[in-house]
């Protein structure tokens, strides 16, 4: 299991992990569709972005990416795990990596909108809850959290 930086080549197998991930929710194919270009990762997000891929036995299996939001602030834009994947402990280490190098990150906070199934992951890592976004499905919400980064 390795950690590497995305390359932008990686685009096409990174956006198939974000709508499979997704649809690991009980979306439908149409509801994955109409979000096609929020979970689309382009060449030029990963040129423009901190992007890291988790590689098992030569594969890609998940990915996270992150910006800075303002001078004091990131953003954990995606972390994504294949379904086949999921709940093995593979997003605990993307989660872990994405943390230790936040070290090296002059910021006092993380923000992140979690998918609403996801909301629990993140608050094993002590990312609290401080608003929500409506989102384009009746009565959904998207958790708004929010993480203190404490330097040592």
């Amino acid at each position: 299991m390795t950690i590497l930086k995305a390359s932008p080549s990686d685009h096409e197998i990174l956006t198939e992990i974000t709508k499979k991930s997704k649809a690991y929710w009980g979306y439908s194919n149409e509801q994955i569709e109409n979000w096609s270009q929020f979970l689309t990762v382009s060449k030029e997000y990963i040129e423009t972005n901190s992007v890291y891929n988790l590689i098992v036995d030569h594969q890609i299996i998940g990915y996270y990416s992150f910006f800075h939001e303002s001078e004091n602030t990131i953003k954990l834009d995606n972390l994504f795990v294949l379904p086949d994947f999921i709940g093995k402990g593979f997003g605990k280490v993307l989660m872990n990596d994405f943390l230790i190098r936040l070290q090296d990150i002059q910021a006092e906070k993380v923000v992140l909108n979690s998918e609403p199934n996801a909301e629990n992951f993140y608050s094993k890592f002590g990312f609290v809850k401080v608003g929500q976004i409506e989102t384009s499905i009746k009565d959904r919400y998207l958790p708004i959290m929010e993480l203190l980064i404490e330097k040592a």
